[in-house]
């Protein structure tokens, strides 16, 4: 972690940009200077704060091919070849987690995936769809309501502890969004959720979006989302599953135990841009009815309009920028590059890796764990109050070799460590 204060950068820089053009040499030198000065390098084998985020060479040279080739892929005339190997890609990986059929665009049928931004971006592009799906189904039910009778209607959950960015989509999408309380292993259950349901229903509300989190950024815990699924499958209400993190790990069978009940989603979506060595940005998304979202926002100027409209995503209706990158490079390089083998490799190493840190925690008596060890996250403790854990988490971060992130639930603090870089290694 640097060692700068906010506000280190402008004295480094001029005032204003050159009127005259600058050597190569004079622009790379200040890139030591000016800008790594201030980096926080989440690629060191020290640095354990947040989750990952990946990085490698196949990666980063699609992404150069991708700038270099420069094309902005809303519809498929824009660059046919953007398109259409996002759309091989997305099957690939959906086969790689083994999701269901019918989230894949190989099945024939409507579903398909696409790469968004970020999981925050899916959330929301998710919940437009569930309201615009929702909204049809309501009008026709009760011609004489308006839109905005009904906006004021729609309710959706999710986990106390899914990520803030599912309480900002209510906040973008308009919407009231409920947190639930969780069972003591922080999963969100079907009861809790139906019961919350039939409050609000009594009320005279329209609960019409789930978020379902498995592997929650406090904790990496997982909700029960076979039961979710059952619930949200009988009440027509739309399933999103964020699994943002711990969805790379899918990938091993051995993990997917974790995912059961997937086949009742209507969403779902993960970063390989995390934990899968695919660079910034790539979380991919799929979806069975992508209908209700490119119905949610769906504006045809002329200008975009093209002869072969219907027999290929036009991407743009599925996401909100208009703008898109050929990010589909990226995924192709690495699966390829790397295959699936190296890749499970790669996460077993890192979940082996929290399991050795959790024997040293477990094997020393003046630490416990706060929850238990499933992905490359190791929440722990001091025993005691929080007060000692805040100053030893001061301590490590002070040093500034290795860093770390503290969270907390129910007034319980803890520190997480998270495997993160790929030269992490057990010494």
């Amino acid at each position: 972690v640097p060692s700068v204060k906010p506000g280190y950068l402008r004295p480094l820089v001029p005032e204003q940009a050159p009127e005259k053009a600058e050597p190569w040499t004079a622009v790379m030198a200040d890139i030591e200077r000016v800008v790594m000065s201030g980096v926080t390098h989440w690629h060191s084998p020290r640095f354990h704060a947040y989750f990952p985020t990946a990085n490698s060479y196949p990666s980063i040279v699609a992404d150069m091919l991708s700038g270099a080739i420069a094309c902005i892929g809303f519809t498929w005339i824009a660059s046919p070849a953007c398109t259409e190997l996002e759309v091989v890609m997305l099957d690939w990986l959906g086969q790689m987690l083994g999701l269901p059929e019918v989230f894949l665009a190989r099945s024939g049928g409507e579903g398909g995936g696409i790469i968004q931004g970020t999981a925050s971006e899916a959330t929301l592009v998710a919940l437009l769809g569930a309201k615009s799906r929702t909204m049809k189904r309501v009008k026709e039910q009760h011609p004489e309501w308006s839109d905005t009778d009904i906006l004021s209607k729609l309710v959706g959950y999710c986990n106390k502890q899914a990520h803030s960015s599912v309480e900002r989509a209510g906040l973008l999408g308009g919407v009231k969004l409920r947190s639930l309380q969780p069972d003591s292993k922080r999963r969100l259950r079907g009861d809790t959720l139906r019961e919350a349901m039939d409050e609000d229903i009594s009320k005279g509300l329209i609960p019409f979006y789930v978020v379902g989190t498995l592997g929650t950024t406090s904790s990496c815990s997982f909700d029960d989302l076979e039961e979710i699924g059952e619930v949200c499958n009988s009440r027509d209400v739309w399933l999103h599953v964020d699994a943002a993190y711990a969805g790379s790990a899918f990938i091993c069978p051995e993990y997917r135990y974790l995912m059961k009940g997937v086949e009742k989603a209507d969403s779902f979506n993960f970063n390989p841009h995390k934990w899968m060595l695919v660079n910034f940005d790539c979380s991919a998304m799929w979806l069975k009815q992508p209908r209700w979202v490119v119905d949610a926002f769906n504006v045809d100027p002329l200008y975009l309009k093209h002869d072969q409209q219907g027999s290929a995503p036009d991407y743009r209706h599925w996401q909100i920028p208009l703008g898109r990158r050929f990010r589909a490079l990226k995924l192709w390089f690495v699966l390829r590059l790397y295959g699936v083998e190296n890749l499970q490799k790669h996460i077993r190493k890192h979940i082996g890796l929290a399991h050795l840190f959790e024997k040293l925690c477990t094997s020393d008596e003046r630490f416990e764990l706060y929850e238990e060890v499933i992905m490359g996250l190791v929440c722990f403790r001091l025993k005691g109050n929080n007060e000692i854990n805040e100053e030893l988490l001061r301590r490590i971060n002070g040093r500034g070799k290795i860093h770390l992130v503290p969270s907390k639930i129910d007034d319980t603090y803890f520190l997480r460590l998270a495997v993160c870089s790929r030269f992490t290694e057990e010494s």
